[in-house]
C-alpha cells in the first residue's frame, strides 16, 4: 500500500485538490428557493427564478470570489396587527390584515432590499398606508358588505405597484378582523405605541439599507484584493489559509484550556509556526 501511494502520490494530491474545489464550488439549489450568485458585491447570475431559463440543481461557482445568496420562492406573508384607523364616518376602527407576496426578480430584491425580512420592512408601513388611505374614504357600514372586495382589491393593487421596486409580487390582502376599540384611552395608547413602532421600523430600515450598502462596498474591496494578492503570490494564499486554520483550531471560543491537542515540533500543520515552508 505504501508503495502504491509513493509511485502515485501526485496523482492522489491532485485528486485531492480536485474533491477539494469541487466541495467549495458546488451549490445545490432546492425548488422551493431561488439564488443570486454574487462577485464583488455585484449580481452576475440567477438560478432557478420564476422566469428564468435554469432549474433547481445543483450548480458550481468562483470559490471565494463568489457568494450564493438563498432566497424563498414560496409565498411569504406580511402581517398588520391592531392598526387604528380613521373611517369615513369618522369611526376609529382597529384592523387586522395581512398580504401575501413572493419574490419575482431577485436580483432588484437583493439590490434594493437586501432579504426577504428586508421586503417585509419596507413593505410594512406602505401596507399601512395604502389601508389607511383606501378605508378612510369609506364608512364603517360599508365594510361589513359586499364593498369591502373592492376596498381589498385596490389595496392589494396599490401595495403591488409599491412592491414591484423592491423585486415582489404582491398575490392578494385580507382583513381578518375590523373592529370599534374597546375605550378611548386604551385607543390612544395603541395608536401611540403604533406611530412608535412605526416609525422605529422605518429608522430600521433605513438603518438596515446603509449597513448593506457599506458592507457591499467592503466587501467588494476585500474581494478585489484577496483576489488581487492570490494571483500575484500563491505563497501568500497558503499562509492566508493557514492563518485561517490556526485560529479556527486554537480560538478560545473553541474550547480554550478545556481541549488540548498534542502535536511534534515538527508536525507539518504547524509549519507556518517555523517560519519556513
Amino acid at each position: 500500500m505504501s508503495t502504491f501511494v509513493q509511485d502515485h502520490r501526485n496523482t492522489l494530491i491532485v485528486i485531492g485538490l480536485a474533491i477539494i474545489a469541487l466541495m467549495l464550488s458546488a451549490y445545490v439549489v432546492p425548488e422551493e428557493e431561488q439564488a443570486v450568485v454574487i462577485r464583488t458585491g455585484n449580481p452576475i447570475g440567477t438560478v432557478n427564478t420564476p422566469d428564468g431559463s435554469s432549474n433547481a440543481g445543483i450548480y458550481l461557482r468562483v470559490p471565494f470570489v463568489d457568494s450564493v445568496r438563498r432566497i424563498e420562492k414560496r409565498l411569504l406573508d406580511l402581517e398588520m396587527n391592531d392598526e387604528e384607523v380613521l373611517s369615513a364616518d369618522q369611526q376609529r376602527l382597529l384592523v387586522n390584515a395581512y398580504a401575501r407576496f413572493r419574490i419575482v426578480d431577485p436580483v432588484r430584491m437583493v439590490e434594493r432590499a437586501g432579504t426577504t425580512d428586508g421586503v417585509r420592512n419596507a413593505l410594512e408601513p406602505i401596507l399601512n398606508s395604502v389601508l389607511r388611505q383606501e378605508l378612510g374614504r369609506r364608512t364603517f357600514q360599508s365594510m361589513l358588505t359586499a364593498e369591502r372586495g373592492s376596498a381589498l382589491a385596490n389595496v392589494r393593487e396599490n401595495l403591488d405597484r409599491q412592491a414591484r421596486q423592491y423585486g415582489a409580487e404582491v398575490v392578494d390582502v385580507k382583513i381578518m378582523r375590523t373592529d370599534l376599540p374597546e375605550a378611548p384611552l386604551q385607543s390612544a395608547f395603541r395608536r401611540m405605541e403604533s406611530d412608535r413602532e412605526r416609525e422605529a421600523r422605518t429608522i430600521r430600515a433605513q438603518g438596515s439599507r446603509d449597513a448593506r450598502i457599506i458592507r457591499a462596498d467592503a466587501d467588494a474591496e476585500s474581494a478585489s484584493i484577496y483576489a488581487d494578492a492570490f494571483g500575484k503570490d500563491p505563497e501568500f494564499y497558503d499562509f492566508y489559509r493557514a492563518m485561517q486554520s490556526y485560529d479556527a483550531t486554537f480560538a478560545a471560543e473553541n474550547g480554550g484550556a478545556e481541549s488540548n491537542i498534542i502535536l511534534s515540533p515538527d508536525n507539518e500543520y504547524l509549519r507556518q509556526f517555523r517560519g519556513r515552508r
